[in-house]
């Protein structure tokens, strides 16, 4: 690891951490996007880390400031892991099965930037209360 030679240098350093750790924090934004990663014993053995990763990075490149990353146990859907929900504010949540490294990535650019679901994965849909 190279030697910090400036104040600025170190600022930079924290800010690109701070952007970092905020992509895996939910705020008190309601309007925020919120991914929620399975990882769970299930969803780590199915490649959790690797679409969270991918999640991770896809968000950074875009610079999207609205959508934040987070990691949530076990839902009970041990034979669809990797999931990832998506819940953007004002919809019902929306769950991906079998989300690996280019899955990950096109929910970014469908669902997050288009706003288009992929039909294809979706293995449920929360039914709100009183339905």
């Amino acid at each position: 690891m190279s030697k910090i030679k400036s104040l600025d240098e170190l600022r930079k350093i924290k800010e690109a951490a701070k952007a970092s750790t905020d992509l895996r924090t939910t705020g008190e934004n309601p309007d925020r996007v919120v991914l929620m990663v399975g990882m769970a014993t299930c969803g780590i053995a199915a490649g959790a880390r690797a679409a969270m990763s991918a999640l991770l990075d896809e968000i950074s490149k875009r610079n999207l400031q609205n959508v934040s990353v987070v990691a949530t146990g076990c839902v009970g859907l041990c034979y669809a892991e990797p999931l990832v929900e998506v819940r953007v504010p004002g919809r019902d949540p929306i769950r991906y099965g079998h989300v690996n490294d280019a899955r990950a990535r096109e929910i970014i650019d469908k669902h997050i930037v288009q706003g288009i679901l992929l039909d294809n994965a979706i293995i449920g849909r929360e039914v709100p209360k009183g339905e």
